[in-house]
Order: C-alpha cells, then sequence, then structure tokens
C-alpha cells in the first residue's frame, strides 16, 4: 500500500481521482459498443461457407450443460478453403467467441442486443467441414473444437489439424491448411 501511495502522491494523482466519473463510463461505453459493432460487421463480412460453421459452433457452445451465457462470433483467427469442384467446398475456420451479457437460451440474440462481457475467456474455436452447394454435408462428419483462449497449447492446434486432414479435409496434394486466405 505505501508504493501505491508515496506513487500517487503527486498533483497529477490528486487531479485524477477529481475526474468526473461520467466522461469515464462515457469512454468505457463507447468502446464496448465499438467492440460489438466491430464483431457483428467481421461476421456480416464472412461468405455464408464460413458463417454456416460459425453458426454450428455456437450451437454446440450454448448448447453445453456448463454455459451459463450465451457465446456469439468475437473475431477470426484463420481460415482457409480449398475448392474440390463439382461445388464441393472443404472449410477450415478458426475464430473467437465470446460471452455476452445474455442467458443462454436467448432467441436471436446478437451484438446489438447482447453486448459482450469483459469478465470471461474468449473460446477458441477450430471448424472443419465439408460443404456441398452451401450447405454442410452430414459425411465426413463436421468437426468443432472449443476451448477456452488460454487453455490452447500448440499440441491442441496441431491436434486439431491434424484431425482436420485425417478426416479427409484435403483434396489431393494440399492440406487444407496450406491454402490460407
Amino acid at each position: 500500500m505505501r508504493l501505491f501511495l508515496s506513487a500517487c502522491s503527486g498533483r497529477s494523482c490528486s487531479d485524477w481521482l477529481k475526474m468526473p466519473l461520467l466522461p469515464f463510463a462515457l469512454l468505457l461505453a463507447a468502446g464496448v459498443l465499438l467492440n460489438s459493432a466491430e464483431a457483428q460487421s467481421a461476421l456480416s463480412k464472412l461468405p455464408d461457407t464460413y458463417k454456416i460453421g460459425v453458426n454450428l459452433a455456437e450451437q454446440n457452445v450454448n448448447a453445453f450443460e456448463g454455459v451459463q451465457h450465451h457465446f456469439l462470433f468475437f473475431k477470426t483467427i484463420q481460415k482457409s478453403q480449398i475448392d474440390a469442384g463439382f461445388d464441393v467446398v472443404y472449410i477450415y475456420h478458426n475464430f473467437y467467441l465470446k460471452a455476452t451479457k445474455c442467458q443462454k437460451g436467448t432467441e436471436n440474440a446478437d451484438t446489438t442486443t447482447c453486448g459482450f462481457r469483459n469478465d470471461r475467456p474468449l473460446l477458441d474455436c477450430a471448424v472443419c467441414y465439408k460443404t456441398f452447394a452451401g450447405a454442410i454435408e452430414a459425411e465426413p462428419k463436421p468437426y468443432v473444437s472449443c476451448v477456452h483462449k488460454p487453455a490452447v497449447t500448440e499440441d491442441i492446434k496441431k491436434m486439431r489439424v491434424d484431425h482436420c486432414n485425417k478426416m479427409g479435409y484435403s483434396s489431393g496434394s494440399p492440406t487444407l491448411l496450406s491454402v490460407v486466405s
């Protein structure tokens, strides 16, 4: 405590303590709204073939018994696809989901109605699946892996990529992750 008091005993510290809280609260609220708007914009910019994978991950996470808050798309980390021809596309998408202030089970949730919480870790999700004519195919079975971001290790990342490539998500010689967009 002494370190704090001695470091805070100058004029600048007393001025900071007198600062009105309303401008600070407004600045904080603007940052939260901007954060939500950026996430909504990032999702709307994704091609439909990636959005269906995000929806699949959101459904899986939000259906999980231990989840209390609704999770929504936050940010793309990496994405790739292979166009195998005949309207078949193999997709790999690594992205973050973030907890919102809405309770699990909220209908038609989006970032305008459910603001993001900043007191929960992000979920690092990876999905891979095969699409035909823009719809996810049942075979091979789509892969969804979501882990709290602090727990994601290089081994988990490698396991995800290996799993997707072993499931037949490579077409010919390139692997799914060698074609990064």
